[in-house]
């Protein structure tokens, strides 16, 4: 239940929500924002509240003068819903999107086996209204609540109408909301000494089944990390899942107003086997977090396309109402000290066609070198 320049949206269409929190369970990536900016969004608030005024609203307002693109204000049954999406559940049609230049919404993947894609929605579709509600440069909170039926109190099973076009065609169609649930981590053997480890998004539990799943895999097996489309998830996830392949070390380090923090890998992990992580524009957060780790660090050769550049660290103020604005506070950087946000990583092997074969190849390489 995000937003959307690309994270924006994935959640406004009901999907699994993108950079979501990060840090410890109460930061998540964002961009940068006036200093004293979450001062003034809960003062506003507060002002609202004591004078009879809705809170919500009034944040609202107050973060769309901010100029912080990430911030996202939640009504108090939404803010449950996106955490009960950290869990990897989630109620909605199955729709990632990305918001385009003039605010309009672009599907940019629909979840195999969910209402969406059953209805032959498709990548590359746009989004132009809710049950009759135009979403064209509406705040994606707004679409957030209009897809899941937030204001009317529809649950999973209830319907929702989305106006859509494909060029020059445009159709209604009709979905049945449901209870999703997210497979973050997928794992599949290639011919040859190679598996695939896929992780969708930093959901709970994501960096023990990364561990477990390198564990498993043969010992002459190479790995190939595909980060590919992740966008974001919990950076303790993200942290767990760079334990299994650093004994220990920085992972990242990040600031929050100004304190200076860090994040650690546990020791144990594998160090000795062949890696490649394959990253690309969809590749944002806590996912650059990890391939950060991995490249400043020796562990991996990347390969793919320039990273998002997602690397900002949001923070959630409770507001009197008993809903939630998600405000950027500070920045992350990597164990070389690279900034990431705004303006990504850059693969080892830039590679656009092929990506997995190349990733293969150089796997080849990395055994017969060790």
């Amino acid at each position: 239940m995000v937003f959307a320049s690309v994270l924006a949206a994935g959640a406004a269409t009901g999907s699994l929500p993108c950079g979501l929190r990060q840090a410890d369970s109460a930061e998540r990536s964002g961009a940068a924002a006036p200093a004293g900016h979450a001062e003034a969004v809960t003062r506003a608030a507060a002002e609202a509240a004591a004078d009879g005024k809705s809170p919500l609203e009034a944040a609202e307002r107050a973060v769309s003068r901010s100029g912080d693109r990430w911030a996202a204000v939640y009504s108090e049954g939404e803010y449950e819903e996106f955490e009960a999406s950290l869990d990897g559940r989630y109620t909605g049609v199955g729709l990632v999107a990305g918001r385009e230049a003039g605010g309009l919404i672009e599907i940019t993947g629909v979840r195999s086996g969910s209402p969406a894609a059953a209805a032959g929605i498709r990548a590359g579709d746009r989004l132009r209204s809710v049950d009759g509600h135009r979403v064209d440069g509406t705040p994606v909170t707004e679409v957030v609540s209009l897809l899941r039926g937030d204001a009317t109190d529809k649950p999973a099973g209830t319907t929702v109408t989305l106006g859509l076009e494909r060029g020059t065609r445009a159709w209604s169609q009709t979905l049945r909301r449901a209870r999703l649930s997210t497979d973050s981590v997928t794992v599949r053997r290639l011919d040859g000494r190679a598996t695939v480890i896929k992780i969708a998004a930093f959901t709970k539990g994501v960096g023990a089944t990364v561990r477990s799943a390198v564990r498993e895999t043969p010992a002459d097996t190479g790995i190939v990390l595909d980060l590919r489309g992740n966008s974001g998830g919990l950076v303790t996830e993200a942290t767990a899942t760079a334990s299994a392949f650093l004994d220990g070390g920085l992972v990242a380090t990040y600031d929050v107003d100004g304190a200076q923090r860090a994040l650690h890998a546990e020791s144990g992990g594998d160090t000795t086997r062949p890696l490649v992580a394959l990253v690309d524009g969809g590749t944002m957060s806590a996912a650059e977090l990890l391939t950060g780790a991995l490249q400043d660090r020796g562990r991996a050769v990347v390969v793919g396309a320039r990273t998002f550049g997602k690397g900002s660290v949001q923070m959630p103020s409770r507001l009197p109402d008993g809903s939630v604005a998600e405000l950027t506070v500070g920045h992350y950087r990597t164990p070389l000290g690279r900034t990431v946000d705004g303006r990504g990583i850059t693969p080892d092997l830039e590679v656009s066609d092929g990506v997995l074969e190349r990733a293969e190849t150089v796997l080849g390489g990395l055994g017969d070198a060790s």
